[in-house]
C-alpha cells in the first residue's frame, strides 16, 4: 500500500521525537528485522501453554443472625469476569470456578436504579425484596445504586497516559492488535483538549508520545500504530515511568488517569504484588489514578490486574472482542474516566427478630472488617460516572423453615431471637424490618466519608418499573453461581436461569441481555445439557 502523507507540519517534531523514542526504548534488532521481513503476515501459532491466573475464594457462607448480625463490604464496578467468562463460553469450554465472581457478572449490566440530581449526592440506595427462585421459604434483598451523571459540557479536562504493554506475550491478535484498536476508539470519547500520552513497556520502559491533544487526533493514531510486540516485561518498570509523565502534566481540576492495557504477564522487574500494590497506592494518593484493561488468554494474570485497579482508585475490565471496548470505552467512557465517588462501602445490620440467617452473594474479595466501615483510612471501591452497583443477599426469616443451621444445645438462641439485646429491634419501626443499610462514600476530593442510611423493610416489594431489572439480576446471579458449583443454589437449573433471563430482557437497546440468553445455551452445551 502507499505510504501514508506525513503529518502537518505543526505536528512533525513532535511525531519524529515519539519515533526516536520507540526505536531506542522498545525496538530491537531483531524486531528491526522482523518488519522488514514478512513475520507480521497471518501465520498459525501453536497455541500456548493456558497459564491464566485467578484468585481462589471460597463462596460466602451463611451466617446466623444471632452471632453474626453485621454485613460490611466494598463497592466494586468491575466487569473483568462477566467477558472472560464469555470467552470461555464462546469457545465451547467452561470457565474456571474461580474465574467467576458473581458481583461482576451482575453488573456488568445496567439496571434502572433511580438517579440524583446532583453531584453532591452521587447516588442513592433502591432496595428491593423478593422471594428467592432457588430457595423456598428465603428471600431476597437486592440493593441498587447508580452514579450520577456528569452532562457531557461539564466534564472536566482529562490528563490520560496509555501505558501499553508490548511484550512478546501480546503478539497475538487478540492482544496489542485489539489493544490498539480500542484505545483508537477511546479517542472519539475526549474532548479535542484533552491530552494522552503513550508509554509502552517490553524489555525496558519508553516514551513513545508526549502529552498530545486530542485535536492532534492522527498523531496520537500514528503513534499507536507503530507498535509492535517484543521482548519480555518490564511492566514494574513501565507502571513507573507513566506515573512520572502523569505527575509531570498533572491536571489539578481535572482528571489524572493512566490506562494500563496488559495481558498481566509481569515478569522482569518488581514482579512482587505487594510491592507493585504499595507503589500504586502511594501514587493514588498525590491524585493518579490507575485503570486496568486485560487482553487475551493463555496467559492473563487476572489477579494482578485486580490488585492494581483496586489499589490505583481504578477499574478492571477485560477486552475480549471490539464490541467489548466499545462498550466500556466508548458507551461507558464516563464511567471509565469520571470517578464521583470513592471509598464506597456498604454495610447491613439484620435484625435478629426477623432475620434467621443470611449471605451475601458474592463479594468475596470485597470483605471489609466490621471497623473498617467507619475508618476513613480503609480503601474501599470507587463509582464513576454512571456506574451501577447492585448486591443481592439471601435471607431466612425468622420461622422459615428453610434454615440451613440449627440452633445450638447449648445456648440460648431461641431467646436471643425473640428478645433481642439492642432495645431499638423491639421497637415499632424495627419490627418491620430485616435490616439495615448504612453507606459510606467520599467525594473525589475528600478525605471525610459521608453516611447514606436506609432502612430495609420487610414489606419493601419491588416497584413495577424495577421489576424486569431485579427478575434480570437474579438470572445473572443465578447462572454464575451454577458455574461455580452451585453450593448454595438448590433445584435451581440452567432451564430456569434460561427462562427467567429471556422474560426479563426488556428493551436491551444493546442487546447485551440477548447475548447473555445464548451464554446460558452455551454453557447448557459445555455441560452436555440439552
Amino acid at each position: 500500500p502507499p505510504p501514508a502523507p506525513p503529518p502537518p507540519a505543526s505536528t512533525q517534531a513532535s511525531a519524529q521525537a515519539s519515533g526516536a523514542l520507540l526505536q531506542e526504548a522498545v525496538v530491537t534488532g531483531s524486531l528491526r528485522r522482523q518488519r522488514e521481513s514478512a513475520a507480521y503476515a497471518p501465520q498459525v501459532v501453536a497455541p500456548a501453554e493456558n497459564r491464566d491466573q485467578f484468585e481462589h475464594f471460597d463462596v460466602n457462607p451463611v451466617k446466623r443472625t444471632v452471632d453474626e448480625p453485621v454485613s460490611t463490604f466494598s463497592a466494586d464496578v468491575d466487569t473483568a469476569s462477566y467477558s472472560f467468562v464469555r470467552r470461555q463460553l464462546n469457545d465451547g469450554v467452561l470457565p474456571p470456578a474461580d474465574a467467576v465472581r458473581v458481583e461482576e457478572m451482575v453488573n456488568y449490566f445496567d439496571y434502572a436504579w433511580p438517579v440524583p440530581g446532583s453531584r453532591e449526592t452521587p447516588f442513592r440506595p433502591t432496595i428491593a425484596v423478593t422471594d428467592s427462585p432457588w430457595g423456598e421459604g428465603r428471600k431476597l434483598v437486592h440493593i441498587g445504586i447508580k452514579g450520577f451523571e456528569i452532562p457531557a459540557a461539564r466534564r472536566p479536562d482529562v490528563n490520560l497516559v496509555l501505558l501499553l504493554d508490548v511484550s512478546g506475550s501480546m503478539n497475538s491478535p487478540d492482544k496489542l492488535p485489539l489493544a490498539q484498536r480500542s484505545m483508537a476508539l477511546l479517542l472519539d470519547s475526549l474532548k479535542p483538549t484533552d491530552t494522552v500520552a503513550i508509554v509502552v513497556y517490553a524489555g525496558a520502559a519508553g516514551q513513545v508520545l508526549a502529552p498530545t491533544p486530542v485535536r492532534e487526533k492522527q498523531v496520537i493514531l500514528e503513534a499507536l500504530n507503530s507498535l509492535r510486540p517484543g521482548g519480555s516485561t518490564a511492566g514494574a518498570a513501565g507502571i513507573q515511568l507513566a506515573y512520572e509523565l502523569a505527575e509531570r502534566n498533572f491536571r489539578k481540576q481535572g482528571v489524572n488517569r493512566i490506562l494500563l492495557a496488559t495481558d498481566g504477564d509481569f515478569n522482569v522487574g518488581i514482579t512482587d504484588r505487594e510491592a507493585l500494590k504499595s507503589f500504586v497506592e502511594r501514587e493514588r494518593n498525590k491524585g493518579v489514578y490507575l485503570s486496568v484493561l486485560g487482553f487475551g488468554e493463555g496467559n492473563y494474570r487476572d489477579e494482578m490486574a485486580q490488585t492494581l485497579a483496586q489499589n490505583g482508585n481504578g477499574v478492571a475490565a477485560y477486552i475480549d472482542t471490539l464490541n467489548e471496548a466499545r462498550k466500556v470505552l466508548v458507551e461507558q467512557a464516563g464511567a471509565a474516566l469520571f470517578t464521583i465517588a470513592k471509598d464506597v462501602k456498604l454495610q447491613v445490620e439484620f435484625n435478629p427478630a426477623t432475620v434467621a440467617e443470611y449471605r451475601l452473594v458474592g463479594y468475596e474479595s470485597r470483605a471489609l472488617n466490621r471497623e473498617d466501615f467507619n475508618n476513613d483510612k480503609v480503601d474501599a471501591g470507587d463509582i464513576g460516572a454512571g456506574h451501577t452497583v447492585t448486591a443481592i443477599y439471601e435471607i431466612t426469616p425468622v420461622g422459615s423453615t428453610a434454615r440451613l443451621i440449627d440452633d445450638r444445645r447449648y445456648g440460648n438462641d431461641g431467646a436471643r431471637a425473640a428478645a433481642p439485646a439492642r432495645s431499638e429491634a423491639t421497637t415499632p419501626a424495627a419490627s418491620d424490618e430485616y435490616g439495615y443499610l448504612k453507606i459510606r462514600y467520599k467525594l473525589p476530593d475528600s478525605t471525610h466519608s459521608r453516611l447514606i442510611e436506609a432502612p430495609i423493610r420487610a414489606g419493601a416489594g419491588v416497584p413495577d418499573s424495577l421489576r424486569q431489572d431485579v427478575r434480570f439480576s437474579t438470572a445473572v446471579a443465578g447462572f454464575a453461581q451454577l458455574l461455580r458449583g452451585g453450593r448454595y443454589t438448590g433445584a435451581l437449573t440452567y432451564e430456569d436461569v434460561l427462562r427467567e433471563a429471556q422474560a426479563s430482557r426488556g428493551a436491551d437497546e444493546f442487546g447485551y441481555r440477548a447475548e447473555f440468553v445464548q451464554l446460558v445455551r452455551r454453557a447448557m452445551q459445555a455441560r452436555g445439557i440439552r
